[in-house]
């Protein structure tokens, strides 16, 4: 089933403050000691103080619990604490659970924070490892005895088939890269800061898994990015304009597994993307023609693509063509390839400058970004716009 009208939280929060820690290969301290610099780092840029917040988002894949990272960054009573499942597809979920909380009157200022020493500790590139039986890891079982073992392979399952139905080679997924880096070089945060790439850059990576060469797969990164959410009454009186949740959306599709969906009938979309696509345009009332600049979770190039043509901003097959034409802002803070892989919460932040007016990559007048979550598992997605 679908769902066949908007849903009520549209309108109701925004987000009012964005903070992080530097992006690096070994922060040197701990993941709670990152928490709590970017949640510090994101009330401070929304003017409120540790006494304000009385609500605290994450990932289940983070090791910071919500009453250690309270204690630790000085808030007191917690009326809402949650946390939401599947990697990088919880990010744009976050904030809706918060939106949902500030909505209905749980909490009045919730913030929702990502903290991992990603490169100097655990290394999801790595693949599974020990995991332990369970229902959640029998269908990864399935892969693991034919040499499928990482996110790079998983991913390649898909894109090779992407590559075959559409007639194109891996060079297709070059432009996200190059547009991605494009974008890196001239954001100061970023890792890849002044290091753009080209085609042939691109090109004569090393592979991976084929189809995917080493430019296709995002980095790995240590640090934080956190956001806080309030009522769109209260934001207006705080320092910066709001950045209102026009709509977010949750997705899984039929079939759906954690990266390894391979029994579909069609491997060349992401149909739980459509999920959040159908929901975030029902509710928001716009279309892709509306939309201003698009962050889209970009782990690996192939389902930048894909996510394009799930919510309908060009053909099937197409979106190559439609990001080397530039023809619509894309990733504009470098994304996860550029920027940091902070599993998608720093391009929220990257939304909400954009709105602000103070990207690196600034687009004219932007009023309304779509943000997406992590692809090929259960995922989320928001659009982002100015206060009316």
């Amino acid at each position: 089933m679908s769902r066949h009208r908007p849903d009520a939280l549209g309108g109701r929060a925004a987000v009012v403050g964005i903070g992080a820690t530097e992006f690096s290969k070994d922060s040197g301290r701990s993941e709670l000691t990152l928490a709590v610099e970017a949640v510090q780092a994101a009330l401070a840029d929304a003017g409120l103080t540790p006494a304000d917040v009385d609500g605290l988002v994450t990932f289940t894949m983070d090791t910071n619990p919500e009453i250690t990272v309270a204690q630790a960054a000085g808030i007191g009573e917690l009326t809402f604490f949650s946390r939401v499942h599947y990697g990088g597809g919880a990010a744009c979920a976050t904030v809706q659970q918060a939106a949902l909380a500030v909505a209905t009157g749980l909490a009045d200022v919730v913030v929702c924070y990502r903290a991992f020493n990603e490169r100097s500790g655990r290394r999801f590139g790595a693949g599974v490892q020990r995991r332990e039986p369970s229902a959640e890891g029998a269908a990864l079982g399935w892969n693991l005895s034919f040499g499928l073992l990482t996110p790079a392979s998983w991913v390649a399952m898909a894109a090779q088939r992407y590559l075959h139905a559409h007639g194109l080679t891996p060079d297709a997924f070059g432009h996200v890269a190059v547009t991605d880096r494009r974008h890196a070089a001239r954001n100061p945060a970023a890792y890849f800061h002044g290091k753009p790439i080209t085609l042939a850059d691109h090109a004569a990576s090393r592979w991976i898994v084929e189809p995917l060469r080493l430019l296709d797969c995002c980095q790995e990164t240590d640090g934080a990015q956190a956001l806080v959410v309030t009522s769109v009454e209260r934001a207006r009186e705080l320092p910066h304009p709001p950045a209102v949740i026009t709509a977010a959306a949750q997705g899984a599709g039929r079939a759906q597994e954690q990266m390894t969906s391979f029994y579909r009938d069609d491997l060349t979309g992401l149909p739980e993307m459509t999920v959040v696509a159908d929901q975030l345009w029902r509710t928001s009332g716009l279309t892709p023609a509306d939309i201003d600049v698009a962050v889209l979770y970009d782990h690996f190039t192939p389902f930048v693509l894909m996510q394009l043509e799930e919510f309908g901003f060009c053909g099937r097959g197409e979106a190559a063509d439609f990001v080397a034409a530039d023809a619509l802002p894309l990733n504009t803070h470098g994304g996860q390839l550029g920027e940091a892989y902070l599993h998608g919460m720093n391009g929220i932040a990257e939304a909400v400058r954009q709105l602000r007016g103070t990207s690196p990559n600034q687009a004219p007048d932007a009023a309304h970004v779509l943000v997406t979550a992590g692809t090929g598992v259960p995922t989320s997605g928001l659009v982002l716009g100015r206060a009316g």
